[in-house]
């Protein structure tokens, strides 16, 4: 069954059309993640990447009672100025749709989003996971329930550096999510190229789309999580990195920042000690996904 509120772009609809590879992208980096206008000119400059490479873009982000898969100039300058944007998850999509408010989709929403779109490819920085100290919190993001869950593929540059991200890749095999290492032995940490954290790897864009349809025909329900380490030139290596998490942490506990609130807190806390390194790191690693992102999902349409 069509779900009946998703809204389509023109330029989505053109590529569906003509049979062109779509790549979507999730839309709380636009509205959370990142400040203005970096935002905004991020929000561009990943689309233009996208369509250079022969795809097209599907920013998606809720609006008017509507999932939006693709968006407008106008969208995206609202999407990075409002500031009555809600962020999304999964179990936050309905509640949204019926007030029409406007959402910007995490990782976990914009993958359920896809699925039902039909888009099979997502670009995004890091994805969420299991919270340091989630032994006594239990503060384990949604997005690795929606990768056990939905069968999209994923492209990240690893999981959030603020997370526990031994114990996220252990939820990760646990959930039966294949994660895989693009050509690296070790799981990235977004803002650092490699972590102590060893991973499978793997080399070839074909071999990716060949796994995934592979699964398909197996009935298998879960995702894949592409992990893309950043370009070592733009990177902030894991030992210095840790220094900075810790640092924003403390600064956290004091100020007693819990739920929602915690991860856009710590991004903006480390691009502050970093002199906005961190931010520039981001803006890397997002469109080094983006690039690989659009070689899988030609590959998938060959």
């Amino acid at each position: 069954m069509t779900y009946k509120k998703l809204h389509l772009s023109a330029e989505v609809e053109m590529a569906i059309k003509n049979n062109i590879p779509i790549v979507a992208l999730e839309s709380t980096i636009i509205a959370h993640g990142m400040p203005y206008p970096q935002n905004l000119e991020t929000a561009s400059h990943l689309e233009n990447i996208i369509r250079e490479k022969g795809c097209c873009p599907a920013t998606i982000f809720l609006r008017d009672g509507n999932i939006m898969i693709g968006a407008e100039q106008e969208q995206l300058q609202h999407l990075a100025q409002a500031k009555d944007v809600q962020k999304a998850t999964t179990r936050d999509i309905a509640a949204i749709l019926v007030k029409n408010q406007t959402g910007a989709t995490t990782v976990a929403a914009t993958m359920r989003c896809c699925r039902l779109a039909g888009i099979k490819v997502f670009a995004t920085g890091g994805i969420g996971g299991v919270h340091r100290g989630a032994e006594e919190t239990f503060d384990i993001s949604a997005d690795l329930t929606e990768l056990a869950n939905t069968p999209v593929i994923v492209i990240s540059a690893g999981a959030k550096a603020i997370l526990d991200i031994g114990k996220t890749l252990e939820y990760l095999e646990t959930a039966g999510v294949a994660v895989m290492g693009w050509q690296t032995d070790t799981f990235p940490g977004f803002y650092s190229a490699a972590t102590p954290w060893s991973i499978s790897r793997i080399d070839s864009a074909a071999a990716i789309a060949a796994i995934y349809k592979e699964q398909i025909e197996l009935g298998l329900s879960s995702g894949m999580l592409i992990a893309n380490p950043v370009p070592q030139e733009y990177e902030i290596p894991w030992n210095k990195m840790a220094l900075i998490i810790d640092q924003a942490l403390a600064d956290m506990k004091a100020m007693e920042i819990t739920g929602k609130a915690v991860t856009p807190f710590l991004l903006s806390r480390i691009t502050e000690i970093t002199g906005g390194d961190s931010l520039k790191t981001n803006i890397r690693l997002v469109e080094n996904n983006v690039k690989l992102a659009c070689r899988i999902a030609r590959r998938l349409h060959e």
